[in-house]
């Protein structure tokens, strides 16, 4: 088939390969190769030509062959595909029979449709222009007739201001009318019935012109009654019948408009609800009511806004202070020199009163824009459409971001903030002034809460401030911070006062109490107030932190300042005594303000008047520790007396008290000349004397209770010892600056009787040990420590190998039953032992059964 390729080819043209095959080129001609130059000789073109006609002839008696030999093979199958033609034929015949019909049908359906539906669409083209002919017809009637209405109800108007035109002049000139008798007040009532009546006439008016826009607008569906044939809207002014009405309408709404705007501004100038009521209803029937209302809002919060920048426009009461100093003393006097924006110091009282007239002028103000939007927005509130029920402030809200009272007072608030804050960066005097008088200033926002709380809903007291009053406060922040931080200063400079001196001249009484007034003081000025009121008391926290940093640093915590050597209170004493007593009376006269201001402020101060309490305490706690040591040390000595039979009883009668007395008489002079002396706090000072010889009386008659051997001659010494110690106790209770003689025994209570009982337990006999009437006033564990002395019995505290003192120190420890069980336990034990080493407990059986009946007494009692 290769040789047959060239014939096959999509692009063989005869014509080309004759050409080709005479100029003796290839055939398709190759791309990119030169054609073979032309042979001059016909010799070897005649010679090619020959050979391709004998090719081609070959070539197509072979393809006959072929052909001959296909259709010999495959001639049964051609003559079936021959047969099928055929058949085929006759198939397409009936389809072309088929669509002819077909054309048929349709063209005579086009015949019974077409006609129809052209004579349809004419008559339905006629129906809509009749309709809209109807429409326009329809509204122009009515138009008409409401126009009509519009010159009747005018006429009402007219009559009504003609009965009362001084009215009318006054509510033209926003001055409120007044109405002297009942016609008048009718006459006025009537009026704005009309006045309501043609609003709601010009806005059904308005509704029927643009009703087309209004229709066109809403989607490409509406609308097209009233359109013409080249689609465009049909404007119901385009008639003439409805243009000639157009000039009165446009001059009735010019009219009706104005009068509606003087009778909001009469109703919010003289607080007429009614008339307020009347007017919004006519804004409503005009559709304009929440531009209305927009616009009254921030016509009130620009008023406002322009009289706070006057208020605090220096230049403005520069010119009016030289106006007043002109008018006073005459034009050819006076000196005529520039504004001035800052005052001298012969000018500054001047201005000051200037300044301060002027803010009370703004509060006035103030108060009177924000009655009128409380009053405007309750008037929207309670109003509602009689037609739709629409309540009018709803209408309102829908141009209206928050409520008129919500942007009245954010407008305010936001003013006023930036207003004092440009002033203040401006002016040196006015910082200062408004600062230093800042109290002042809130006095007068506090009389601008008073006044509209009449009128508002907001609340400024003690427990309650409103959200609206923290707003415009916050809007003085400015100030408030240079006031406090004045404040904060005066309270820091009484505490550095109080601790110049330092270690040297440490702060006493009169230091602390300083430092208490000047908070009190501070508190005092801000007592009005109850926001100001716990801001200063923040401070105040920080300053008294200050004080008890300071007061820390100087205290002394090293041994000296515990030390009881003597024979005078160290240097570390002293100074912790003066800190103390400076930190106690700060704190005395600090924890009495609980009374005079509310717990708000008290939860602020309390947690640092009780730093300064606890303060107090670790200074004089471990000096007082040391003393009960001390004491009980020297008491302690007791036992190193021997208060056996050996020594001879007239001795111990007349030999005085012993040693270990007179050292402890001598160290409670000192502690009270010397340590307790340089705490100057009476009250507290009492209360430390009290315990100190509530401790002392306890811990000697435990001490003596458990002396043993205890003869006759030693009991002799141990009652004059009591009377040695009553007397030393007597003197160390005595307060020569109250100058009251005796001793209060009574205060020292339970202890002191037990003391006067010891005496006579030492004396009494062993039967009279257990009657609880010979032993009125000292404790059963006395009772039973002196039974085991007079008894073979051992003491608890020898039994378990302890010294006196700890014996001492862990009754002081634990409860009276724990002290009775081991007493109890001591008795049980000396029993079982002696038992067991073969002796006889019969020696000490009076006295065990004296120690159980006074235990089991003592547990009856504590049962009961």
């Amino acid at each position: 088939m290769s040789d047959y390729a060239v014939f096959a080819h999509p692009e063989f043209d005869p014509n080309d390969y004759a050409n080709a095959i005479l100029a003796g080129e290839p055939y398709p001609p190759q791309p990119g190769k030169s054609k073979p130059t032309k042979s001059t000789g016909l010799a070897p073109a005649s010679e090619d030509v020959s050979v391709a006609i004998s090719k081609l002839t070959f070539s197509l008696d072979d393809v006959e062959k072929q052909l001959k030999n296909v259709v010999t093979t495959h001639h049964e199958d051609l003559l079936v595909q021959a047969a099928g033609v055929s058949d085929l034929e006759g198939s397409l015949g009936s389809v072309r029979t088929g669509l002819n019909e077909l054309d048929s049908s349709l063209e005579k359906l086009r015949l019974k449709i077409r006609v129809p539906y052209q004579s349809l669409q004419t008559h339905v083209t006629k129906l809509e222009r009749l309709q809209q002919a109807s429409d326009i017809l329809r509204r122009t009637s009515r138009f008409v007739i409401l126009a009509r209405r519009l010159e009747l109800q005018l006429a009402e108007m007219s009559k009504a201001e003609a009965t009362d035109p001084e009215g009318l002049k006054a509510n033209g000139a926003g001055v409120t009318p007044i109405r002297a008798d009942t016609p008048q007040l009718e006459s006025e009532d009537e009026k704005e019935r009309a006045i309501a009546k043609a609003a709601l006439t010009i806005a059904e008016l308005t509704s029927l012109l643009d009703a087309n826009e209004s229709s066109t607008a809403g989607g490409p569906g509406e609308g097209e009654d009233h359109r013409n044939e080249d689609g465009e809207p049909i404007p119901l002014s385009s008639v003439k019948a409805v243009a000639i009405h157009l000039p009165f309408i446009d001059a009735a709404r010019t009219r009706i408009t104005t009068d509606m705007e003087a009778m909001v501004i009469t109703g919010l100038a003289t607080l007429n609800q009614s008339m307020l009521a009347s007017s919004l209803q006519t804004a409503h029937n005009l559709r304009v009511l929440p531009d209305l209302v927009q616009n009254l809002v921030s016509d009130l919060s620009e008023a406002v806004e322009g009289r706070i920048r006057s208020a605090f426009d220096l230049s403005r009461i520069s010119k009016d202070i030289m106006a007043k100093d002109s008018a006073s003393m005459g034009q050819g006097l006076l000196y005529k020199s520039r504004v001035r924006t800052e005052p001298t110091s012969v000018t500054a009282p001047q201005w000051t009163a200037a300044l301060w007239g002027s803010l009370e002028s703004l509060i006035e103000e103030m108060a009177d824009c924000c009655v009128k939007v409380y009053t405007l927005e309750k008037v929207l509130r309670v109003k509602r459409d009689p037609v739709t029920d629409v309540v009018f402030l709803d209408e309102a809200m829908k141009v209206l971001e928050n409520k008129p009272s919500t942007t009245f007072w954010a407008s305010l608030g936001r003013s006023l903030e930036k207003q004092a804050r440009d002033a203040a960066k401006a002016s040196t005097f006015l910082q200062q002034t408004l600062s230093t008088g800042y109290p002042r200033l809130l006095r007068l926002f506090h009389s601008f809460f008073t006044k509209i709380a009449v009128h508002t809903d907001t609340v400024y007291t003690q427990a309650q401030q409103s959200p609206e009053t923290i707003l415009v406060l916050r809007a003085l922040s400015n100030f408030e911070s240079l006031y406090l931080s004045r404040s904060s200063n005066r309270l820091n400079e009484a505490v550095g006062q109080a601790f110049s001196g330092g270690a040297r001249a440490p702060p006493g009484a009169s230091e602390g109490i300083n430092v208490a007034r000047a908070v009190a003081n501070e508190l005092d000025s801000a007592k009005f107030d109850p926001l100001l009121v716990q801001s200063v008391a923040r401070y105040a926290v920080s300053s008294l932190e200050l004080m008890l940093t300071r007061a820390d640093n100087l205290i002394t915590r090293d041994r000296a300042a515990t030390s009881l050597i003597g024979p005078v209170a160290t240097p570390q004493q002293i100074l912790n005594g003066s800190l103390a007593t400076c930190l106690y009376h700060c704190w005395a006269r600090l924890d009495k303000l609980r009374e005079e201001y509310p717990d708000v402020v008290t939860s602020i101060l309390q947690p640092v008047i009780t730093k300064l309490h606890n303060t107090f305490d670790h200074v004089v706690e471990p000096v007082l520790s040391s003393i009960r040591r001390e004491l009980s040390a020297i008491i302690a000595k007791l036992h190193r007396m021997n208060f056996s039979d050996s020594v001879d009883p007239m001795a111990a009668m007349g030999g005085g008290p012993s040693p270990y007395m007179k050292d402890l008489i001598e160290k409670l002079t000192f502690v009270k000349n010397e340590i307790l002396a340089q705490y100057n706090v009476p009250d507290v000072n009492r209360q430390w004397v009290l315990s100190i010889v509530r401790f002392v009386i306890k811990t000697f008659v435990l001490h003596a209770s458990i002396a043993k051997p205890l003869g006759e001659s030693g009991k002799l010494q141990l009652t004059s010892d009591m009377t040695e110690l009553e007397f030393g106790l007597s003197a160390f209770m005595s307060d020569k600056i109250q100058g009251k003689r005796g001793t209060d025994w009574d205060a020292v209570g339970d202890d002191y009787r037990a003391l006067r009982g010891m005496r006579q337990l030492l004396f009494l006999d062993n039967a009279a040990l257990a009657s609880p009437r010979q032993t009125t006033g000292l404790p059963p564990l006395i009772v039973l420590h002196h039974i085991l002395v007079r008894s073979p019995i051992t003491l608890p505290h020898a039994l378990h190998g302890w010294a006196e003192a700890e014996y001492v120190r862990w009754v002081e420890e634990h409860s009276e039953d724990e002290a009775w069980t081991l007493v109890d336990g001591d008795v049980t034990h000396w029993e079982k032992m002696t038992e067991a080493e073969g002796g006889d407990p019969s020696v000490a059986a009076e006295y065990v059964q004296l120690a159980r009946t006074v235990l089991a007494n003592a547990q009856q009692r504590g049962a009961a």
